[in-house]
């Protein structure tokens, strides 16, 4: 039986891997998006600090550490200083229930690979990832500034009109596993069909629910072409206008955590989790599936970039039309049909 000592070290410790390994995700997901980007528009990108511009990442934390923090004279102070931290304290919460493999023994303690395992693991991310429209509107709101405040309901108006969508096109998955655990999800995956396919939801049933996924997850994270929120291109930022130094940087902090998120969730519940060719000695065969887990993360992440090197945004009269004249009806008719073959077959 396992102490209860054991379990509580055990857990304290994967709790400590995992937000260093994010905030080291989030640093270098930055850096491989200047670097890829770079050279979609033959540029070199961080090349200057460090092999490859590889300290980048260490040089942007220590300058935004130090810059000068400016706050205007006419915020609302307490919900001004909050809105960054509310971001990305939900942004930092969801990686909590997400698993990257399976089952191990550590020091004895039978354990998951995630800091806990919980029934309703994807109803906790929604949950927790839809409150994080509050710190771009509590940010736009406190900042007392006209531009910041369209620019906080324009974010807001765009987050909640595609996390409809995005929540659809998880109903289908969830027909099909019968089930709100990541890991049942994930296990109702395994195997393949006509002989080679991996039974993974995007070819077994869940194609378009994918396709629903990712332009909603886009959107979502604020990311081209849906990057209206943000947009360099106006005379403004947007909701994060009135925001510097540490602060401002919280904002894209979140932002880049949610994209890991997402990522995560896109391979857990489309692309079949940390399901992949096992071969070798034991340990190999403990170590492989939590590589093909982050090979898919990766992969999906590398999409992302690439999107943001090859699309122009749209205007955001196209932007809304596009979630609720396409995508909603979209999400709607797969989750009819998949909801229809689901009784069909039982």
């Amino acid at each position: 039986m396992q102490s209860v000592e054991s379990f509580v070290v055990v857990s304290l410790i994967k709790s400590v891997i995992a937000v260093f390994v994010l905030l080291t995700a989030v640093a270098y997901s930055v850096w491989l998006e200047r670097k890829v980007v770079g050279h979609i528009q033959n540029r070199w990108g961080p090349t200057r600090v460090g092999p490859f511009g590889l300290l980048q990442p260490l040089a942007d934390g220590i300058k935004f550490l130090f810059k000068e923090d400016i706050t205007p004279p006419h915020v609302y102070k307490t919900l001004y200083i909050a809105a960054p931290m509310l971001s990305v304290i939900f942004a930092l919460t969801s990686i909590s229930v997400i698993p990257i493999g399976n089952w191990v023994t550590i020091a004895g303690v039978h354990t998951p690979l995630q800091i806990t395992d919980v029934n309703i693991a994807l109803l906790i991310i929604l949950g927790v990832t839809s409150m994080g429209v509050y710190g771009v509107a509590l940010a736009g709101w406190s900042s007392n500034s006209k531009y910041s405040l369209l620019g906080g309901l324009r974010a807001s108006a765009q987050m909640v009109s595609y996390e409809i969508s995005l929540g659809l096109s998880l109903i289908g998955v969830l027909i099909m596993a019968g089930s709100f655990s990541l890991r049942d999800i994930v296990d109702s995956q395994s195997g393949v069909f006509w002989g080679f396919i991996p039974r993974w939801n995007i070819f077994h049933g869940q194609t378009v629910a994918f396709f629903v996924y990712l332009m909603s997850a886009f959107a979502e994270t604020n990311r081209v072409p849906f990057d209206l929120p943000e947009a360099e291109t106006e005379l403004v930022a947007g909701y994060h206008t009135e925001y510097s130094a540490m602060k401002f940087a919280m904002f894209f902090m979140a932002e880049y955590a949610n994209m890991i998120t997402v990522a995560c969730l896109a391979t857990l519940l489309f692309l079949g989790g940390w399901h992949g060719p096992i071969w070798g000695l034991t340990w190999m065969q403990a170590v492989l599936p939590v590589f093909w887990f982050l090979a898919k993360v990766f992969c999906f992440l590398f999409l992302y970039i690439w999107i943001r090197g090859t699309l122009p945004r749209f205007r955001y009269d196209q932007l809304m039309a596009f979630a609720w004249k396409f995508l909603f009806p979209l999400a709607v008719a797969n989750l009819v049909i998949t909801g229809l073959v689901v009784a069909l077959r039982s």
